[in-house]
């Protein structure tokens, strides 16, 4: 929730625009246009846009990323090195959140919840005794098996920590 927040301060008052300026941007921040040039040679991840005679024009997400380095550096003390560090760290959570939400939906497509109305009417499959003959030529009858919602749910941790260890390793 804290980073929820922090996200939208650092996402206020930032004009609706496609493209801005060094000077809006550096207005938008409380920087100066000399600090944005160093960190664009500092940060690899600041990468402007330029067009006609070198001039820089950021969008939406680079505002929002200068401010982060801006919070990185004045308020949390972190030095450059740390910070780039820390973007780093911030980029990579980012990206194993994105693929735990595609591996969850995927799930969530492939083995669907039953609500507790159909929970209630789905029977497990029927298993033959063992007094009675099987065959081929036999019918079994045709029973729906449950999947309960404890069981995907168990199901879903234990994928998210093989795919945690395949990361690591």
């Amino acid at each position: 929730m804290k980073e929820m927040t922090a996200k939208a301060d650092l996402a206020a008052d930032i004009p609706g625009k496609r493209y801005f300026t060094i000077g809006e941007v550096a207005d938008l921040c409380g920087l100066k246009a000399h600090v944005l040039r160093y960190w664009e040679q500092e940060f690899p991840q600041l990468n402007p846009v330029k067009r006609r005679g070198n001039r820089r024009y950021y969008q939406r997400d680079d505002v929002l990323l200068i401010r982060t380095i801006r919070n990185l550096l004045y308020d949390e003390g972190f030095t450059i090195q740390g910070a780039r560090q820390q973007l780093e760290r911030m980029a990579r959570e980012k990206k194993q959140a994105q693929q735990k939400n595609n591996v969850l939906a995927t799930l969530d497509d492939e083995y669907p919840v039953p609500s507790e109305a159909q929970a209630k009417t789905l029977r497990p499959r029927a298993v033959p005794a063992a007094s009675e003959p099987t065959s081929d030529l036999v019918e079994a009858p045709a029973a729906q098996s449950v999947i309960k919602a404890d069981d995907l749910r168990e199901l879903r941790e234990l994928a998210e920590e093989a795919r945690a260890l395949l990361e690591w390793s």
